[in-house]
């Protein structure tokens, strides 16, 4: 299962960062100095003050008998601090006190998929299938990941295409089902959906550039132009499919028709760093030091922290005989790169 907690982690995000920045803040005094009850809890939490709101939970989860809902908020709160194995038990305990709480179900399964624990998340899952609102989770998409890790591919589709409103065996349905799996790394199913996509409908856009990006992948660039020239006769005013284009003519030595294609796009979606980027390697390939620091120095203003930027642009200095402004961005790779190790501890 590649790269699963990662984008699992990107599709659940449930404000995490607003909360941490409230927790610390002071609660108001009735919160504090009050009884602890479930809807002063859920108060608390919904402001982001987690650890006021745990406390209070936990006086009551001490009650007998507990009152309804609070295992269900201890479990969000876990789920919020990515406490998974807690948020299980504690989404467990809801459910068994409530069977139709299909809430906590769903939110069982879902953090048992963040777990990577995939078969077991699955059954609860299917048996939920309804929208968690405070976590921002949809469950036909969890639930189609996880069919995707165990290979079942055409239910998989069936639950991407019913989370957009899709005829199940639709052009759009495969089309879709292809771009979420090529992000997954299923590049042969990728490839699969996005023919069927086009046996369906051979004029739906973004198939093309879809096959283009499957080919891209495996580094087939004949293939890849192929696909990316078929699309621009369907879909000529896409950014993207010019950056993606301008990329694959790149890297097959094509080097005009890749200045070409990176203008077009660059024309057209001028708010992107990639053609820049790729538009200084395609002048350092042509021997134009000069003017791909122009494209370069755009794209390090736009995006200062990308090391591939500045490991161009000393490319292009070095090229033009400025030694020293070389050297710095050389360096400044280096600490990008490094920019995240852990410091050594102070003696």
């Amino acid at each position: 299962m590649k790269d699963t907690i990662r984008i699992a982690a990107f599709c659940f995000c449930i404000a995490a960062i607003a909360a941490q920045a409230q927790e610390s803040a002071p609660a108001s005094s009735s919160s504090v100095t009050g009884a602890a009850t479930y809807e002063s809890a859920k108060e608390l939490a919904g402001r982001g003050r987690l650890a006021q709101a745990m406390a209070q939970l936990d006086q009551l989860a001490a009650q007998t008998p507990e009152a309804a809902g609070v295992e269900r908020l201890r479990g969000m709160i876990f789920y919020q601090r990515q406490q998974f194995q807690q948020a299980i038990a504690a989404f467990a305990k809801a459910a068994d006190q409530n069977p139709s709480d299909h809430e906590s179900v769903e939110m069982q399964g879902v953090s048992l998929f963040r777990m990577g624990r995939i078969q077991e998340a699955l059954p609860l899952l299917e048996k939920a299938r309804t929208g968690v609102e405070g976590a921002n989770v949809d469950p036909n998409y969890v639930l189609a990941l996880c069919y995707a890790d165990l290979q079942r591919y055409d239910d998989a589709r069936r639950a991407f295409a019913s989370q957009y409103g899709f005829e199940p065996d639709s052009a759009e349905a495969h089309l879709l089902t292809g771009r979420l799996f090529l992000r997954r790394e299923l590049r042969d199913q990728a490839g699969s959906e996005a023919t069927k996509a086009l046996a369906l409908n051979p004029s739906l856009p973004l198939a093309h550039e879809l096959l283009g990006e499957v080919e891209l992948a495996r580094g087939d660039m004949v293939a890849a132009i192929r696909e990316f020239e078929s699309e621009r006769k369907i879909n000529p005013l896409s950014p993207g499919l010019y950056d993606r284009l301008g990329d694959a003519y790149l890297r097959s030595g094509q080097y005009p028709e890749a200045q070409k294609a990176l203008n077009r796009a660059v024309l057209l979606e001028p708010s992107s760093t990639g053609p820049y980027i790729l538009l200084g390697q395609t002048f350092l390939k042509l021997k134009q030091p000069i003017q791909a620091l122009q494209y370069l120095d755009r794209a390090e203003k736009m995006d200062p922290s990308n090391y591939m930027t500045h490991n161009l642009l000393g490319q292009a200095y070095k090229a033009t005989g400025q030694l020293d402004e070389a050297n710095r961005e050389f360096k400044l790779v280096v600490d990008l790169q490094h920019r995240n190790d852990p410091k050594p501890a102070e003696k």
